[in-house]
């Protein structure tokens, strides 16, 4: 089998989320299958500027070929086009230009796939350029990891016929599964709840963390860019406030790029980014793992953590991180200030939940996300898209009048009407 992993960005340094991810499924399924990643020469994700040469290099042991984006992303054209699709009322020729805003903008990457004889085409991301012009160019061999989260994005009409025409969808959670359903009617696509795995190390040392960056005190940490679209800023308000209120409490410890500032406080520590292990002997050193994001449709830090035995803090504004936490039952969530305190005293080390919650994480973890797991789920989809007949043809977009009649929701407001909330079925433990 020759597969094809396409994502907007990819290498070994590069560890956004969802190229995280791809680099993760990318070296698993190449013990399995001829895997080859296709993406573009960009780094940044905001500027999609060239800067690694394109051509084919090896990355892990994995093939990955590159092409160069068009033309940069321009943020103020960008934020002109999402406010008139995410806003107003807009036509089908107004979303197809956000998109061509948005990036990255690869043509020739999308003939590659188009003419490359590749069994299926494994396409990250839906929101971007590369992802809805595969997906319908290749949609009879297209598996989708849509990586979606809650915003407006998931309003637009341009996504609905691709998420109902793909092959297979590989959903992260049962929320992201729950908001696509409803957003695009695609239930009748072969899908899997699936998320990711992580190479988490047998033997961690925690000890030797806390003399490295010479941290003493009980702490808790975060890992993740810092970013008030991350909710870092509630939690730096929550956390100063809880830190005057509680003296011999918990520290805070900081992991990953700031891009706002970090508050001058004794007891918080930004330690910058860190490798793997170093990420990891953190983890395990710390009392507990918080996550104040707002948006995700999957946390693969959180899944890290249940793996080392550390219970998580979500934000319970955030469906998904707020339906981990009960199906896996090895979390808890706040939505005001006096939650995240009376939680985050709860899942102290020497508090009265730490240890169960832990020890479900760890469970919970192995059942679901162990790469065994995720791996045979990838490899039974591929067996039954084998055995199953692929679908018609897609639509072909209206003509050029149809395109540019201005008859289309706002995206926000088509975003409101969806149902939010936490799935509570699903696989649970405890």
């Amino acid at each position: 089998m020759k597969l094809a992993i396409a994502v907007q960005r990819y290498g070994a340094d590069i560890n956004g989320g969802a190229e995280l991810h791809a680099r993760y499924i990318a070296e698993r399924l190449a013990r399995h299958a001829e895997v080859e990643v296709v993406t573009t020469c960009a780094r940044d994700y905001v500027s999609w500027r060239n800067e690694l040469p394109p051509g084919v290099e090896t990355v892990n042991g994995v093939a990955v070929r590159r092409f160069p984006v068009r033309h940069e992303r321009k943020p103020r054209d960008f934020g002109r086009r999402s406010e008139r699709v995410f806003r107003h009322t807009h036509s089908l020729a107004d979303e197809v230009a956000w998109l061509e805003s948005e990036g990255p903008a690869s043509p020739a990457m999308i003939d590659y796939l188009a003419g490359a004889a590749f069994d299926y085409t494994v396409i990250f991301s839906y929101r971007y350029y590369h992802a809805w012009h595969a997906a319908r160019r290749l949609h009879q061999k297209a598996v989708l990891v849509p990586t979606a989260e809650r915003d407006p994005a998931i309003g637009l009409e341009m996504f609905r016929p691709v998420f109902r025409s793909v092959r297979a969808v590989m959903y992260n959670s049962q929320e992201e599964r729950a908001m696509i359903w409803s957003a695009t009617g695609n239930q009748q696509v072969p899908g899997v709840v699936v998320g990711v795995g992580s190479d988490v190390p047998q033997r961690t040392d925690p000890a030797g963390f806390r003399r490295k960056f010479k941290i003493t005190r009980p702490f808790a940490i975060y890992i993740g860019r810092i970013d008030e679209n991350k909710g870092c800023g509630e939690l730096f308000d929550y956390f100063q406030r809880y830190a005057t209120i509680f003296p011999r409490g918990l520290d805070l410890v900081l992991v990953g790029s700031a891009v706002m500032p970090v508050p001058k406080h004794r007891r918080i520590h930004h330690l910058g980014f860190l490798g793997d292990q170093d990420k990891f002997d953190a983890l395990a050193a710390s009392d507990l793992l918080i996550m104040p994001s707002y948006y995700e449709s999957l946390s693969m830090v959180a899944l890290e953590a249940w793996a080392l035995g550390r219970p998580v803090l979500a934000n319970g504004r955030c469906d998904v991180l707020k339906g981990q936490c009960i199906r896996s039952n090895a979390g808890l969530y706040y939505e005001r200030y006096e939650d995240f305190v009376e939680t985050l005293y709860s899942l102290e080390s020497n508090g009265p939940l730490h240890h169960r919650l832990g020890q479900n994480g760890r469970e919970f973890f192995r059942r679901n996300y162990a790469w065994p797991v995720i791996e045979r789920k990838y490899l039974e989809m591929f067996q039954r898209l084998d055995r199953e007949t692929a679908p018609p043809p897609i639509a072909p977009l209206p003509g050029w009048l149809a395109r540019r009649r201005a008859s289309l929701p706002a995206a926000e407001s088509v975003l409101a009407g969806i149902p939010s909330g936490a799935v509570i079925e699903g696989e649970r433990h405890g």
